[in-house]
């Protein structure tokens, strides 16, 4: 097992800073997630992480060793790819062994780990099929398996379940949930699906423009976005934003009003989630509109009305049905959390949400 250290980390690529002065600890045994849209930095990281990537400038460190120069041999990692990367002309136990093979272990115990390993991924009865006998899923398994078969002090994993269909990755999601809790290893996991690090994760890094925007574990992120970047990113559907001002102790925006306890400003933008307000029929309701659109999820309907230039959606039941354009009333939530964010900034105003942090 190892913690991982990345201290004043850059990559350049001619003129262009990708990754910019990055401090970051993963401790040892965590489930770290790179969380971010395509181009943030997150897969560079990685990559650094591996030694695919030479750095710029600034220090890697495993177990609290510099580890700069080492090839990615060296590093005792092991990596996962969203292509899979098997040997098509081996069989899955081939597959699972060659690592093994590559570090000189004798046969006895390749054939007794890798038995074990296939076991644990549910791939005993495949063991003797070649790559392209397999569905994407058991193809994964494979990758997992021939990753974790050795035991190495980091798995890396780079976006390895984009390329399955939904019902796979939420099985996969949960093998890989249990492993990890099975095996204990430190684990720097990438993606762009915030689910994936919302499910997975025990911190998410919240990468823009190669920086982290925002390091906590999932639950801390969901409730306490830091800017308008990171609200808007996590949750699905996502935060209700809506520009506004502060005068009289109220924030208004047309069709919204929430009594807050902030000095007046015309430059805030105040957050809710959908699942923190209701449809209302009260006349006095802090969100009115005419209804946009509904769509079943299957659970609740996520309900969105319009009021000037916003929209605004709300979690309501499944059965909930209305007519397009007629008026649409939203009221929080019995202990609700109410966001107020700084708009030139982005970044959240600390402790300042609505009154009493619940409406």
């Amino acid at each position: 097992m190892a913690d991982v250290r990345l201290v004043d980390i850059e990559k350049k690529y001619g003129n262009f800073l990708a990754v910019p002065q990055l401090n970051l600890t993963i401790e040892d045994g965590e489930f770290l997630v790179l969380l971010g849209p395509s181009g943030c930095g997150k897969t560079t990281t990685m990559r650094m992480i591996a030694g695919l990537e030479e750095i710029t400038s600034g220090d890697i460190e495993i177990a609290g060793k510099r580890i700069n120069d080492k090839p990615p041999k060296d590093r005792d990692i092991a990596m996962v790819f969203q292509n899979y990367g098997l040997y098509p002309h081996m069989t899955v136990r081939q597959n699972i062994d060659y690592p093994l093979k590559l570090r000189g272990v004798d046969r006895a115990a390749r054939t007794r780990r890798v038995q074990e390993t296939a076991e644990k991924v549910e791939l005993e009865a495949l063991l003797e099929r070649r790559p392209s006998e397999l569905s994407g899923g058991q193809r994964q398994r494979v990758a997992l398996a021939r990753a974790i078969v050795r035991t190495p002090s980091i798995f890396l994993m780079d976006e390895p379940l984009s390329n399955l269909d939904a019902k796979l990755r939420v099985t996969m999601r949960a093998e890989l949930k249990h492993l990890h809790h099975e095996l204990g290893v430190t684990t720097v996991y990438v993606t762009h699906d915030q689910m994936e690090a919302m499910t997975l994760a025990s911190r998410i890094a919240i990468m823009r423009e190669g920086r982290i925007v925002q390091l906590d574990t999932p639950k801390r992120i969901y409730s306490e976005p830091a800017d308008l970047f990171v609200a808007g990113f996590i949750g699905s559907p996502s935060m209700n934003l809506i520009d506004g001002a502060i005068a009289g102790g109220v924030f208004t925006a047309p069709g919204v009003s929430f009594p807050v306890d902030q000095p007046d400003r015309d430059d805030v933008v105040l957050g809710i989630r959908p699942e923190d307000l209701e449809i209302s029929t009260a006349p006095d309701a802090p969100v009115i509109g005419k209804l946009y659109a509904l769509e079943l999820t299957g659970e609740s309907t996520l309900v969105t009305l319009r009021t000037g230039a916003n929209s605004v959606c709300a979690r309501g039941p499944a059965d909930h049905e209305a007519e397009i354009n007629a008026p649409c009333h939203f009221v929080p939530k019995p202990g609700a959390r109410v966001h107020l964010f700084d708009r030139p900034s982005g970044h959240r105003l600390d402790g300042l949400s609505a009154k009493g942090q619940t409406l």
